[in-house]
């Protein structure tokens, strides 16, 4: 896959993904401001809701009062006249006149103010009734007729009460009254927590809340236990207003889990944008590690097929340089020359037989075709038969192997073939991986129920990055030059397979320059 457009494909993702999250987030915001502003539309209306009943209630407890003084007094009301008023016109085409009076007035009806309160015995109860009186004359009038008593031709009266002025007159009296009497005589705690509840459950704001009567700035009995003033966090409204519309008391509300009821309103809608956007990056990441993967393994691939071309081709070589020679009549008639040249035929043979072993191996594995019977070994000698393996490369590169059996019990249930064959290729690893002449010690031990195999050797190391894909297949790390140290990057793979169907476990430890440790751990037979 082209570098550029890998690059580029994995920023339109993530930029995709970012602006997904981002959208996400700012609905989320803008539900939350909207349930906000929902949420204060509802609470003022609760509570010019429970300042009106607030106020009725008060209202109608004192008109029952006032209803049952006047009711229970027996005395007839004295009338006086209150307020009198008259309209004149006259029509001079019809030489007719018409005269319009309203006359209201009041009914004593001698309750005093005292069987409410002291302070008030000088304020009398009062009904009020209009008179309205319509009179035509057909005759030319004046004023001097009028207080004459001259009869009009037509007379119409009317009476009735005066609501109007009744309701103000009382609702003055009241509202005067009531303004002496402290706020705990006026509403309760039980009251004004009912009126709020059921207001609030109405408008369906059901959250806790805790309230306050303020009287001109100072905090009154009528409170809530948990209530604390703080005004950014409170609504408020003025209740009781008086006559000269003076607001001296104030409620105050509180949610003290307002943002934690605004969000349980989004919790259903937000829980599953968060499950569908989770599943968004899961699969983005899914999708990107695939991307990497298969970069890496086309470039593991191609490494791995140079890698074997250039193997093949040096034994290839080196089989056609050898047959040419053995072509050549004075080489032909030498017999020692010809045996040179076939053993230099048949052990570069060998060598790309391996290299196909090595291949089938792995693929065998990976298909669980490879049969791996195994028996009760002593592992010592399992690597004493891997020492005998690479004597001759180790001899020809003037190196050395130590070895330290200090492990008193190594009996081992293994396959004597495939753990040598791991023995064998850790070995291969120390000897191609020395730049100098290979010297390698091979130490065993005894921990607990395992016995502990280290080959370490005084190579070049290996990077930490190195030590945690050392065990993938067709992993091999780059040294400057590509084809510097031969290989293609299964023998470690084909290890760890062997090593984990064994029930054992094999650790690396290195550092760049200081050479490496291959630790394997494995089970001793009881």
């Amino acid at each position: 896959m082209n570098k550029l457009f890998f690059r580029l494909l994995v920023i339109l993702m993530s930029l995709s993904l970012i602006g997904i999250i981002l959208v996400q987030v700012y609905w989320f915001d803008k539900s939350f401001e909207n349930n906000e502003e929902q949420f204060k539309y509802h609470v003022k209306q609760v509570l010019g809701n429970v300042a009106d009943k607030l106020e009725k209630q008060e209202k109608y407890s004192y008109y029952e009062m006032y209803n049952h003084l006047k009711d229970s007094t027996g005395k007839a009301p004295k009338k006086e006249d209150f307020l009198e008023f008259a309209f004149y016109q006259r029509d001079s085409r019809t030489n007719e006149t018409i005269i319009y009076s309203n006359n209201i007035i009041s009914e004593d009806y001698g309750i005093s103010g005292s069987f409410f309160d002291k302070k008030l015995d000088s304020v009398k109860l009062k009904n009020f009734t209009a008179t309205r009186k319509t009179e035509i004359y057909n005759d030319n009038i004046d004023n001097t007729s009028i207080k004459q008593n001259i009869t009009p031709d037509t007379k119409i009266e009317k009476s009735g009460r005066l609501d109007l002025l009744d309701n103000a007159q009382f609702e003055i009296f009241y509202k005067d009254y009531a303004a002496l009497k402290p706020i705990q005589e006026r509403i309760s705690n039980e009251m004004l927590q009912k009126l709020l509840s059921e207001e609030l459950k109405e408008y369906g704001v059901k959250t806790p809340f805790e309230y306050n009567v303020y009287s001109n700035g100072l905090a009154t009995k009528i409170k809530s236990e948990r209530f604390k003033y703080d005004k950014p966090s409170s609504y408020s409204i003025p209740i009781f207003i008086d006559n000269d519309l003076n607001n001296k008391y104030q409620l105050l509300l509180q949610f003290p889990q307002k943002k934690k009821f605004l969000f349980s309103e989004l919790i259903g809608i937000c829980i599953l944008s968060i499950v569908f956007t989770l599943i968004i990056i899961i699969a983005y990441s899914s999708a990107l590690n695939q991307l990497i993967k298969q970069r890496q393994i086309s470039e593991i691939k191609t490494d791995f097929i140079n890698n074997m071309t250039h193997e093949f081709k040096t034994p290839i070589a080196t089989i056609n340089l050898a047959l040419d020679a053995m072509k050549n009549p004075k080489v032909i008639e030498d017999k020692e020359k010809v045996l040179r040249y076939m053993q230099m035929i048949k052990d570069e043979n060998k060598r790309m037989h391996a290299q196909v072993e090595n291949v089938l191996r792995i693929s065998k594995l990976e298909k669980r075709e490879l049969d791996i019977t195994k028996e009760s070994n002593n592992i010592h000698d399992i690597i004493e038969d891997a020492i005998e393996h690479v004597n001759l490369i180790i001899e020809d590169r003037n190196g050395t192997i130590t070895k330290h059996f200090d492990a008193t019990r190594s009996s081992v249930l293994l396959n004597d073939v495939h753990f040598t064959n791991v023995i064998v290729n850790i070995l291969d690893n120390a000897i191609k991986y020395s730049p100098e002449e290979p010297v390698i010690d091979i130490q065993t031990e005894n921990v607990k129920d395992f016995i502990i195999v280290k080959i370490k050797d005084q190579g070049s190391g290996m990077s930490k990055t190195a030590q945690k894909r050392i065990f993938e297949k067709f992993y091999r790390e780059h040294t400057g030059d590509l084809h510097n140290v031969k290989g293609h990057g299964l023998g470690l793979a084909y290890v760890k397979r062997i090593i984990d169907d064994h029930n054992s476990q094999i650790f690396v430890e290195s550092e760049k320059g200081k050479g490496s440790t291959f630790i394997i751990k494995v089970p001793l037979i009881n």
